[in-house]
């Protein structure tokens, strides 16, 4: 039976949980992710999983920060005035954003906390410096 290596694209549900079980995504309700392996379209150890595994195959997987989304970084929040942000937002604890980086180019934030004058927003990923589990099926190698 053949095993998936880097180069094939593969077929995979997963269910993807925190440290305290809380699932954070999961592909049961809809179709399989389909995924190159190799090409860098999901995190590394996500990639490394699925590497080896045989169609209709199950297992799970503890997959480190380091091979996520990384150390969160706290150069990647900043406070902003309040009186910065345009009329039409009203700016909540959790709420996310889109604003242009010093490149010009789209990027999200979560508003992580909210001061008298000032509102705190995060660039970071949200699963950053999280370890995470992943419930892997290999579906099928195309």
């Amino acid at each position: 039976m053949a095993e998936a290596k880097s180069g094939d694209t593969v077929k995979v549900h997963y269910t993807g949980k925190l440290n305290d079980g809380t699932v954070f995504d999961s592909s049961r309700e809809r179709e399989p992710l389909e995924v190159t392996i190799g090409a860098g379209q999901v995190i590394p150890g996500f990639e490394n999983g699925i590497i080896g595994m045989a169609p209709g195959e199950t297992k799970s997987i503890s997959v480190s920060k380091d091979e996520a989304y990384g150390d969160h970084r706290q150069e990647l929040t900043m406070d902003v005035n309040k009186s910065d942000f345009p009329e039409t937002i009203t700016p909540e604890v959790g709420q996310m954003l889109q604003m242009k980086n010093p490149n010009g180019d789209l990027i999200r934030v979560v508003v992580s906390e909210i001061k008298d004058d000032t509102v705190t927003i995060d660039a970071n990923h949200p699963l950053a410096g999280k370890d995470l589990t992943f419930e892997l099926e290999l579906v099928a190698i195309d």
